[in-house]
């Protein structure tokens, strides 16, 4: 079942992240370290805030996957969303469940009026994501070198949109 998160899943999405930014911390811009000293008040508010939604995969009570959209506060910008923090746990991945939680995404996006554009980045050499984004209708139109450093190492990510009209 996928649904919107409340602020009493803030403890659940927390842990959940946690997990998403040690298994791949080249996917993710945010480290261990950093959200881990962030407050529960922190993740309530991000969960609850009005800038964000995210959408939670559940498998029974365990929160299994999820995927945030980001609105735009200017004014100017207000047309596009940005898709982020996408991460199923390795015990649900290859069901379904990604393609099911991108499928969610938009649709909750297509339901915001006024919006045309979602983007998103993803880490280049991470294959299945970019696979599973052309799928779901997401075009590259561009590459960020050294966009994100773990360790000594840096990566590339490639930016997609795709417009919200039609599948």
């Amino acid at each position: 079942m996928i649904c919107m998160l409340v602020a009493g899943d803030a403890a659940a999405y927390r842990a959940l992240m946690l997990e998403a930014y040690g298994a791949y911390p080249q996917a993710f811009t945010s480290s261990v370290a950093e959200r881990a000293a962030m407050s529960l008040s922190w993740w309530e508010k991000r969960v609850a805030g009005p800038l964000d939604r995210l959408l939670g995969a559940f498998a029974g009570e365990e929160l299994a996957g999820i995927v945030g959209l980001a609105f735009e506060p200017r004014e100017k910008a207000r047309h596009k969303v940005t898709l982020f923090g996408m991460y199923v746990t390795e015990a649900h991945q290859q069901k379904g469940l990604g393609r099911q939680l991108v499928a969610a995404a938009l649709d909750e996006a297509r339901r915001q009026p006024g919006l045309k554009v979602i983007q998103l980045t993803v880490t280049a050499g991470n294959d299945a994501a970019f696979a599973l984004y052309q799928r779901c209708g997401f075009i590259q139109y561009g590459l960020e070198p050294l966009a994100v450093r773990v360790g000594i190492e840096y990566f590339d990510k490639i930016h997609m949109w795709r417009e919200l009209k039609g599948q």
